[in-house]
């Protein structure tokens, strides 16, 4: 009698280890996937009312931030890496542009971009 509650013990103690560490690993997979994704905090993008030549780009961290304009075929337009907060877009052309700004490792954000 004592061997069989040995063994349900034994194999009950088994599973439960089992489905712990998956659980675990899967929370750990999602925690990066999630700090992959995050947005940037406070981020404004905005032109400049004067000439529209002058695109400003600020945030709550204010780092060194990697500027990429994409126009709608996917084709790369410009990469810059932007110290200040000032990108100098007068040489584009009116149309729809897709800018994707990185902060760090693992803040980035994806904005359209309508220049007229």
């Amino acid at each position: 009698m004592r061997k069989i509650y040995l063994l349900i013990t034994f194999v009950g103690l088994i599973c439960f280890s089992f489905t712990t560490g998956i659980q675990a690993q899967i929370s750990t997979s999602q925690n990066s996937e999630t700090k992959a994704q995050q947005d940037i905090a406070g981020l404004q993008v905005y032109q400049s009312p004067a000439t529209r030549d002058i695109l400003y780009i600020t945030s709550d961290l204010q780092r060194t931030k990697t500027v990429r304009i994409f126009n709608v075929l996917g084709k790369q337009m410009l990469f810059k890496v932007l110290i200040g907060k000032e990108l100098d877009i007068s040489t584009f052309p009116p149309g729809v542009y897709i800018l994707k700004v990185t902060e760090g490792k693992n803040h980035q954000k994806t904005l359209k971009l309508i220049l007229e």
